[in-house]
């Protein structure tokens, strides 16, 4: 029996220390940018400072491809959303209620490029981005 206990604590030490190190793996590369630092980025290439208010239009608008960025988001972009196409779930986008939201500057300019692509039929100006962002970073829960 004392094998057995023992041989139990420690596979149950060995899993606590994995969870923890995994944990601690995924902190130190949860993202390399903040939402904030998005903003600044964005408000910086467009020459002037995004606007939450035309941030909400643009958001809410339909455009040249009869979509809106709320189509699959969601008109409350602090819930989950489910893609127009595919029905697929799409976590929220506000970072109020996504800690991920806007952290990884790679996926931040992949999906600008995809969905302004679908919803405009073009890329998003760098003004938009910071209106669409200052908008998203508005949003409570």
């Amino acid at each position: 029996m004392p094998n057995l206990r023992s041989n139990i604590l420690n596979s149950l030490a060995f899993t606590a220390l994995v969870l923890t190190g995994s944990l601690m793996f995924q902190n130190a590369h949860a993202g390399d940018t903040t939402p904030q630092a998005q903003l600044q980025h964005w408000n910086t290439q467009a020459g002037t400072a995004g606007k939450a208010e035309n941030g909400k239009i643009f958001f809410n608008q339909k455009h040249g491809k009869e979509w809106s960025c709320a189509s699959c988001h969601g008109a409350a972009p602090v819930k989950t959303g489910t893609h127009a196409n595919t029905g697929k779930s799409i976590p929220p986008l506000a970072p109020a209620a996504n800690d991920n939201a806007f952290t990884d500057t790679a996926k931040v300019n992949k999906w600008f490029r995809r969905n302004c692509k679908d919803v405009l039929g073009r890329e998003c100006t760098a003004a938009e981005k910071a209106d669409v962002i200052a908008y998203l970073l508005s949003l409570k829960l």
